[in-house]
């Protein structure tokens, strides 16, 4: 994957948008040091759905009950 500076990139970007569909894939440079790579998009596929742990987990009645102190402090950054 050799690099393609800025103004290549800006020059001939729809011909490289056809390789990128094609599988190809560019790094673009700046003065030499590579600042982007342009790939292939793959979607995220279908939305995710929740509820596959249901019934799995478990949230004590004490969850959100206060900390004991010198944990609290801990937390705080503070010493006991």
């Amino acid at each position: 994957m050799k690099p393609v500076n800025i103004h290549q990139a800006k020059t001939h970007l729809s011909k490289m948008i056809e390789r990128v569909r094609k599988g190809e894939q560019f790094i673009i440079a700046k003065a030499g040091k590579p600042v982007a790579k342009l790939v292939p998009f793959h979607g995220a596929g279908s939305p995710r759905q929740g509820g596959q742990w249901k019934g799995l987990v478990r949230i004590g009645d004490d969850f959100d009950a206060p900390l004991p102190e010198e944990i609290d402090q801990a937390f705080r950054g503070e010493r006991p």
